[in-house]
């Protein structure tokens, strides 16, 4: 059981990584921290404001931030880590689908989209059910790891 908790982390984790490498790559590439911070808050600026009200960075920051929160939890054995994730799953799949439904040119500049694989493309679902299936079945891989296994102990037996 440990060994997976250890994957899901690290898939966890990764994803939380590739979720915001947009904001990160600036940092990592070597550019000046003025230059970065710049091209970062570009980045997060790009999505515009979903529902109306709430802008795109706002539940781009907050899904990236309850990912890494999540693993955390379940690296450190906590039971709760799938609540979690499901509250970063929620905030994720809400910006994905607000920027789907915003169209090409929104969805084109928002943070949380990446070039979708060609193998994905010639589906007849598109890649981003793939991608939100793909994170709820993590999600189930993440409430299974953070079960806590309890040994029964039946009655009259010692108690040390």
């Amino acid at each position: 059981m440990k060994l997976l908790r250890l994957v899901v982390v690290l898939a966890v984790l990764a994803y939380a990584g590739w979720l915001a490498w947009p904001f990160l790559s600036p940092f990592i590439e070597g550019a000046g921290p003025e230059a970065a911070a710049a091209r970062a808050g570009a980045e997060a600026q790009g999505g515009g404001a979903l529902f109306g009200f709430l802008p795109a960075w706002s539940l781009w920051a907050g899904a990236i931030g309850l990912y890494v929160i999540s693993a955390l939890m379940l690296g450190a054995g906590n039971a709760k880590a799938a609540a979690a994730y499901f509250l970063a799953f929620l905030a994720d799949a809400g910006l994905r689908l607000a920027l789907d439904r915003q169209g090409g040119e929104a969805a084109a500049s928002g943070p949380a989209t990446m070039a979708a694989p060609e193998a994905l493309s010639s589906l007849p679902v598109g890649p981003l059910w793939w991608l939100l299936g793909a994170l709820l079945l993590l999600g189930a891989l993440v409430v299974v790891a953070s079960r806590r296994i309890r040994r029964a102990r039946t009655p009259g037996q010692l108690d040390y």
